[in-house]
């Protein structure tokens, strides 16, 4: 499999050179976003997820998002992402059972069809569904930029796939069926995804990590912060869409918390992402933006502990209700855990 342009790699021997103690510990938190896989060279799987829970912090139950792992190798090519969606629900009853502490890791799930199948994706998802009690969504990842540098080939987007009829009338059938739709898309595209949020209102829409914050590649010269902040607004003007406060770990942002001597500490990560969280919040509200860890693509960056200090020192100057809001509770409410 062609190594996605997202994630550094992992360096457990770095990370180790540092550490935290928890922030306000007793606050409860769903972790939004991450992922469960097994790779060459990477394990990461409920053991390795667990042990980076363990740090202090009281995190209660997960959202765990496709990433192409434990495709069906035999059998239809429309439903190979099917043994993804049976994988993780299999992680997620083995947490379920209790024997691996009180956390429900996969508490929800969102998985992946290829929507371009257009009314043809409506026994696609039936499978789906049926395998999976937990799954509350589909990500079908639409970022695209002219470097392909930056798109992970195993995907296939395309410009204007969003656009496209066959996707809509794929999406019309997951508002029917009442699923939500993930967004992972690149900042240039906001302003064409409010447009498709519109064309379909009674669709929940998550996008996923801040809109794509793209700093790499084509985009490292550029003053972004604008653009993106402008193609954010456009979909926060949509009600039926919430914004996911993660993915500032990912080589595409090119923050550079990786290339320390040490670990970046919560303080460092918290100065840096302010400008962009503090953004989200105006635009969205605390009640429609949600935090997720994004691991293990960001572990490549910070520890799991370190980041979740992050989110909590950014948001120190808020209430308390717009604390829980991020923390724990849009996610509660919008995944139905």
């Amino acid at each position: 499999m062609p190594k996605p342009p997202t994630g550094f790699d992992l360096r457990p021997d770095w990370l180790a050179l540092r550490s935290e103690p928890a922030l306000d510990p007793d606050q409860t938190v769903i972790d939004s976003h991450h992922h469960l896989y097994q790779r060459p060279g990477l394990r990461y799987l409920l053991d390795e997820y667990l042990a980076d829970l363990d740090s202090g912090h009281n995190v209660r139950a997960s959202v765990a998002v496709q990433a192409r792992a434990m495709l069906r190798a035999e059998g239809p090519p429309e439903m190979a992402s099917l043994g993804e969606t049976e994988f993780l629900n299999g992680q997620a009853a083995m947490s379920a059972s209790g024997i691996f502490g009180s956390v429900r890791v996969a508490a929800a799930i969102v998985g992946h069809v290829d929507l371009t199948l257009g009314q043809k994706v409506r026994p696609v998802l039936e499978r789906h569904m049926a395998a999976a009690g937990r799954l509350r969504g589909i990500r079908q990842p639409l970022a695209w930029d002219p470097d392909a540098a930056l798109l992970n080939p195993a995907y296939g987007t395309f410009d204007g796939l969003a656009d496209s009829d066959a996707f809509r009338q794929g999406l019309a059938v997951l508002q029917e069926m009442g699923l939500s739709f993930e967004i992972w898309a690149f900042y240039p595209q906001l302003p064409q995804l409010a447009r498709l949020a519109q064309r379909f209102p009674g669709l929940s829409i998550v996008v996923n990590h801040l809109g794509g914050v793209i700093r790499a590649g084509a985009h490292q010269d550029r003053d972004i912060f604008a653009l993106w902040r402008q193609g954010l607004a456009a979909l926060a003007d949509c009600p039926n869409v919430v914004v996911k406060l993660s993915g500032l770990g990912m080589r595409l942002s090119a923050f550079g918390f990786d290339e320390g001597e040490l670990p970046p500490t919560s303080t460092d990560l918290a100065a840096v992402w302010q400008p962009w969280m503090r953004t989200a919040l105006e635009l969205f509200g605390s009640s429609r933006c949600m935090w997720g860890s994004n691991f293990p693509v960001d572990k490549g960056s910070y520890s799991f502990g370190t980041g979740l200090n992050a989110i909590k020192r950014v948001l120190a100057e808020a209430s308390a209700e717009e604390q829980h809001d991020v923390l724990w509770r849009t996610a509660a409410r919008h995944y139905n855990i």
